[in-house]
């Protein structure tokens, strides 16, 4: 390995070590912001869901640990690794990351067209909530990243623009690139005046955006050979308007494996997002990430 490849992986366990000691649970990664660990069943015929059961290294986010000795583990299996992913939705912070994706305008046009940070403010302004000071790491493309903290009993899932065009969500499942990072097309950096902040809480409004609507407790299941069983999910998927039609459905698709309906709802479910506009690849994906992270 070279000297400045190995400089580089040094520097990454360093900043992977110091988030784990902020209680931020981390995994190494490559220079193409993916986790450095191959997984340890890509051999295997069969499809494993394995999410780290087997003891093994090589599990993407599921590997993500804030033990110094485990993080150390994990670097030194994968000694080319230039950064370092932090997991989102993990106790004690629950993070949240905001990502506002700047895309390169083309020559003409005008650069705060496709604004993400602008788009933010006018979702701030619409929905009377103020995006507090807090922790903020500046990308190589030139965006940001904002990280929040949720409550304990929300799941916030992961989404691509469907907060706004440019605005991603890292939620539970997902991770963020930690600042110190080398990617590659640059390194990840904290913004001036943010080192010392805490990640702030998200605020209400927000994460009422962002986050399934909290699920209504039932005095009692009905009868499972009740023909109508599933139907207020089906019909709370087929009102979603633009912007809401994933987060409606991992909602959903999350109640109904709760309440052991997840595969006799799952046709229907994927159905009812279809037909509000959702592609089916989408819609089959948020269904399957439900009933992974769903205790059934």
């Amino acid at each position: 390995m070279a000297a400045s490849s190995r400089h580089t992986a040094t520097l990454a366990l360093a900043h992977a070590l110091c988030a784990a000691e902020r209680g931020l649970a981390v995994i190494p990664l490559s220079a193409t912001k993916l986790p450095a660990l191959r997984s340890p069943h890509h051999d295997e015929a069969a499809p494993i869901r394995c999410r780290g059961e087997c003891g093994r290294p090589g599990h993407g986010v599921h590997d993500a640990t804030t033990d110094p000795a485990a993080v150390r583990a994990l670097f030194d299996a994968a000694p080319w690794a230039t950064g370092y992913g932090i997991a989102c939705g993990r106790p004690p912070h629950h993070l949240i990351g905001i990502d506002l994706d700047v895309k390169p305008s083309p020559t003409g046009t005008d650069p705060t067209a496709d604004d993400p940070t602008a788009r933010l403010r006018h979702l701030a302004l619409e929905h009377l909530f103020t995006v507090p000071p807090t922790v903020t790491v500046l990308t190589p493309s030139g965006g940001r990243h904002l990280w929040l903290t949720g409550p304990p009993d929300v799941v916030v899932p992961n989404s691509a623009s469907r907060l706004a065009p440019g605005i991603d969500v890292r939620g539970a499942g997902g991770y963020l690139v930690g600042p110190g990072s080398v990617t590659a097309r640059g390194a990840y950096r904290l913004a001036p005046g943010t080192a010392d902040l805490a990640p702030a809480p998200c605020p209400r409004a927000l994460l009422n955006l962002i986050a399934p609507p909290a699920p209504h407790r039932r005095p009692h299941h009905p009868d499972p050979a009740d023909p109508r069983r599933g139907q207020g999910l089906i019909h709370f998927v087929l009102t979603a308007h633009e912007g809401q039609r994933n987060t409606r459905l991992f909602w959903a698709a999350c109640r109904a494996y709760e309440n052991g309906l997840g595969d006799s709802l799952a046709e229907a479910l994927t159905t009812a997002a279809i037909r509000t506009g959702l592609p089916e690849h989408e819609a089959r994906a948020t269904i399957l990430s439900a009933a992974r992270l769903t205790p059934h």
